[in-house]
């Protein structure tokens, strides 16, 4: 099995006709923040069930698909990396996939690629380690690396673990893109699934300053009065 083949069998299936909407969707026109990427036009479950199917495939290959132009290749090549690190069976497998996700971060460029790998692989491998990566990639300025940082944070609430994501939400709080307050937002919810003091405690300190975008988000589930409360500045 090669990156070739999944290209082929990728292809097979690509509708040309769901690729022009998901092209609007994923806004890859000039200016926006996939400009360039292209669409194939597949559904995720049938680039899922192409990568099921899939035997491992070497770092090698993977990488040919991560820098493909097509969106669902970078996707498949990402899948993979996650079927890899869940089969693993050695911390020095799992410590070499976590490497080479971090290494190919920027091949996750738009915020569905990000969403479906970075928690299953990031999240994961630093669920018990030093989670000082994080925040370098918080501060390095690119986009989807920062996404990752905080996105990454959801498999350590999901473990009651909030201190790196309350942190890290803090430290985004002032990001000028709209993926990224999205993301904070929905981090400070899931907090707030766990914990509610815990993110209310967020809340009341930084609601002012929030990004009305993030906070919509963190409120969600709140009760109505409660969310007029937080959204009245």
């Amino acid at each position: 099995m090669s990156a070739s083949f999944i290209l082929e069998e990728l292809m097979s299936v690509a509708n040309p006709e769901k690729a022009k909407f998901l092209q609007r969707f994923f806004k890859t026109g000039k200016g926006q923040y996939a400009e360039g990427d292209v669409m194939l036009g597949i559904a995720v479950p049938l680039t899922r069930d192409i990568v099921k199917r899939s035997p491992e495939l070497p770092f090698p290959e993977i990488t040919i698909l991560l820098h493909s132009e097509y969106h669902e290749a970078r996707l498949a090549g990402l899948l993979l990396l996650v079927k890899q690190f869940k089969k693993a069976k050695t911390d020095l497998m799992r410590k070499a996939i976590f490497d080479f996700y971090i290494a190919s971060a920027r091949s996750a460029n738009n915020w569905d690629l990000v969403d479906v790998s970075c928690r299953d692989v990031v999240g994961q491998w630093l669920l018990d380690k030093n989670k000082s990566i994080l925040y370098d990639l918080a501060a390095n300025g690119n986009l989807w690396e920062q996404r990752i940082a905080i996105v990454s944070t959801w498999t350590f609430i999901k473990h009651r673990q909030f201190d790196d994501a309350l942190a890290l939400a803090e430290i985004l709080l002032s990001h000028p893109h709209d993926l990224i307050h999205k993301a904070v937002g929905w981090m400070l919810r899931e907090v707030g699934k766990k914990d509610r003091p815990t993110l209310v405690g967020f809340l009341d300190l930084h609601y002012k300053a929030m990004p009305r975008t993030a906070l919509r988000y963190a409120i969600e589930h709140f009760l109505p009065e409660e969310r007029a409360f937080y959204m009245k500045i």
